[in-house]
């Protein structure tokens, strides 16, 4: 395990797909989400496509290994006449837990949001990650909302 003063959060680069893959099929096997390699491969061409909105922040150890990702993008909060900072994705591999990484990832974010003009970083969490959700009782506020989905009607012919 790495301190926190050997961690650097850095946007995500081409050449991070191997060790971006490692962590975010440990994220997807953490949520028991199955993910083929074309849905990440398809992910990883949202990140480096300018155009996308979704972007890529990565922590990297002393050693050049990558330890954590943050996937955001921005939304907007027509309510508040502003725009905010959607957080994705926060990972942080299981033998570097405790490092700072995740710090460092969610501090990266609210400079970011500060950079950018973005109100407020927000995101949604499992109610049983409960090793996260006490992370993030530390930096964030836990809001009244709860979350639905609902699909969308099956495709018509």
């Amino acid at each position: 395990m790495s301190d926190s003063t050997t961690v650097q959060v850095r946007p995500a680069r081409e050449a991070d797909f191997d060790q971006w893959r490692a962590l975010y099929r440990g994220y997807a096997d953490f949520y028991r989400v199955e993910q083929t390699e074309e849905a990440a491969r398809l992910v990883w061409s949202w990140i480096h496509d300018p155009a996308h909105e979704v972007e890529a922040l990565v922590a990297e150890d002393a050693a050049g290994r990558l330890v954590g990702l943050a996937h955001y993008r921005p939304f907007a909060r027509p309510l508040a006449a502003a725009v905010g900072c959607w957080l994705d994705d926060l990972f942080v591999a299981p033998e570097s837990r405790g490092s700072g990484a995740a710090d460092l990832l969610l501090g990266a974010l609210r400079g970011i949001a500060a950079e950018r003009g973005w109100s407020v970083v927000r995101w949604i969490t499992a109610d049983d990650n409960h090793r996260a959700r006490s992370k993030y009782d530390q930096v964030a506020t836990r809001t009244m909302w709860i979350t639905y989905d609902m699909e969308p009607d099956a495709a018509r012919d």
